[in-house]
């Protein structure tokens, strides 16, 4: 039987619209620890020569002082996001001393809690909100977890594409109604198979024991101080991540975009017992923004979210409500070590694929227990994703992931096709074949090698995430920015610091009563 990912392409090629799968924008968030030439969190300020963490929208922070975060611009070709990306990381080593970018999702060594400062962002009303977030994350979550880096791939369909496919369904809404009813589908699609992605580009099987200092966990010890299971692929989406037992008891749904907004705004609004004995100003000091499950939106964590810009002061779920989804962000992504900036643009083309794919499968709903099945696949995966004879839950009961994987790459592959059929060459084919490889043989997958790697070596986890992200230095700053790239990149730098001056002189309202505004709007 034709599977909908067919017809649909038979569809657009029938009317001569395949050329509109190729129409997508592209952006790239990545994180990374600022440490010293010897490996340990660095303690130092967010270097100015970056400009304002607050402001500057390329170069910033996320949860820690040293936690970097760089955000590319909006691209048509994914190749373009990740150059920039690349551009990014050389202008940020000119400004570094002799700090190195961690190219890991996994920390480096800790000490323990007090070694992660927590972000600062100025004297603005804003700018304290921004901290006083982070500080209320601390409190909850512990500030071991603002230490974990990942990488964040901003999706979205063009609306000549949305405009076509729901010509061919003929549906009569309202395009916002029926492109935000579109990104829903492929995000449920999405959370059915994104298993596959932990384990095709999962690269975070091991870590340092520092890390887990006081914690229960099934590890393994390998190399002295490492931390590690033998079929891992992505521990940092695991039990070690941002989840705790408030969020496990939020019923948010990911059917339609009311009921997702209505979920997150009653998740804004209820207390917490937990967080209620916290506080929330205590002795003049904010220990978090409120009490409630969860302070803002952006707390809660999913491997994936529907996105929409917002406006100055505009909460991300009004903004969701008020104008549709605009594009999605896919938050599963490791680093991978292995290479520059921790992603490839084969890697990238593969996702392009991999989410049209899940956007012309059918549109179905998930239920509770589906719900349950896609936590457990995705738990196997995290920990053993590799152990030979892997079964996961599917419709029909225990599958081989294999089996499954197979099943889901070859849906895939005929996007890729179509893809390449409008580009000319082989590129998505190929990113598509080399994933297939890596289901045939898992030790090609990047957690394998990783392992091996570090059991070649004989280095501890901390030592070798170490001599990597060095020789990535090296590489990077091997080939220096040329002066246009430079002097935008100064410029942004520049008017990022007078920017938050001007916020920091304008600002005239009580930071209490700016809270109380924020959480009433």
């Amino acid at each position: 039987m034709q599977s909908s990912v067919e017809s649909k392409l038979e569809q657009l090629q029938g009317i001569g619209q395949q050329n509109l799968l190729t129409e997508l924008m592209h952006g790239i968030e990545k994180e990374g620890l600022r440490v010293t030439p010897k490996g340990r969190l660095s303690q130092s300020d967010h270097p100015t020569g970056l400009g304002s963490a607050l402001t500057n929208g390329v170069i910033t922070t996320d949860y820690s002082e040293a936690l970097l975060e760089f955000i590319t611009p909006v691209y048509k070709n994914s190749l373009d996001a990740i150059n920039y990306l690349t551009t990014l990381h050389r202008y940020t080593y000119q400004h570094l001393a002799d700090e190195v970018i961690w190219n890991a999702s996994m920390p480096c060594y800790l000490e323990g809690p007090d070694d992660i400062r927590i972000g600062e962002y100025g004297t603005s009303n804003s700018g304290k909100m921004k901290h006083i977030y982070r500080v209320g994350l601390a409190n909850r979550y512990g500030k071991m977890m603002q230490s974990i880096a990942g990488i964040h791939y901003n999706f979205s369909i063009g609306d000549e594409l949305w405009l076509a496919l729901q010509g061919l369904e003929n549906d009569q809404r309202d395009l916002k109604d029926y492109r935000s009813d579109g990104y829903f589908s492929l995000i449920r699609n999405f959370r059915r198979q994104s298993w596959i992605l932990l384990y095709l580009f999962g690269a975070s099987p091991a870590l340092s024991d520092s890390f887990m200092k006081d914690k229960e966990h099934h590890l393994q010890t390998l190399n002295g101080h490492t931390l590690y299971l033998p079929y891992a692929t992505s521990l940092r989406m695991g039990d070690f991540g941002y989840s705790n037992k408030a969020q496990e008891n939020l019923d948010v749904c990911f059917n339609y975009l009311d009921s997702y907004a209505a979920s997150l705004q009653q998740a804004i609004k209820t207390p917490f017992p937990a967080y209620t004995e916290i506080g929330i100003k205590v002795d003049g000091e904010y220990r978090q923004l409120n009490a409630n499950v969860l302070q803002i939106e952006n707390e809660y964590y999913s491997d994936i979210r529907p996105k929409r810009v917002t406006f100055s002061g505009e909460k991300p779920v009004d903004a969701l409500i008020q104008r549709g989804v605009e594009y999605i962000e896919v938050r599963n992504t490791d680093i991978n070590p292995l290479l520059p900036v921790g992603i490839d643009n084969s890697q990238a083309q593969f996702m392009d694929a991999f989410l049209l794919t899940c956007l012309l499968q059918t549109n179905r709903e998930i239920n509770s227990e589906e719900c349950q099945r896609i936590s457990h696949n995705n738990n196997l995966v995290v920990n053993k994703g590799r152990e030979p004879g892997l079964e996961l839950r599917d419709d029909e009961g225990d599958v081989p992931l294999t089996q499954l994987a197979s099943n889901i790459l070859e849906q895939v592959a005929k996007v890729a096709s179509v893809i390449d059929s409008v580009k000319g060459g082989t590129n998505y084919s190929d990113s598509v074949a080399a994933q297939a490889a890596k289901v045939a043989d898992s030790d090609l997958t990047p957690s394998a090698i990783i392992l091996a790697s570090l059991r070649e070596s004989g280095l501890q986890f901390t030592d070798w995430a170490l001599h990597v992200s060095k020789q990535h230095r090296e590489d990077l700053l091997s080939k220096p920015l040329g002066e246009k790239d430079t002097a935008a990149l100064d410029e942004k730098v520049r008017l990022s610091i007078l920017q938050q001056h001007e916020m920091e002189s304008f600002d005239t309202l009580d930071f209490d009563q700016f809270i109380d505004e924020y959480m009433e709007g």
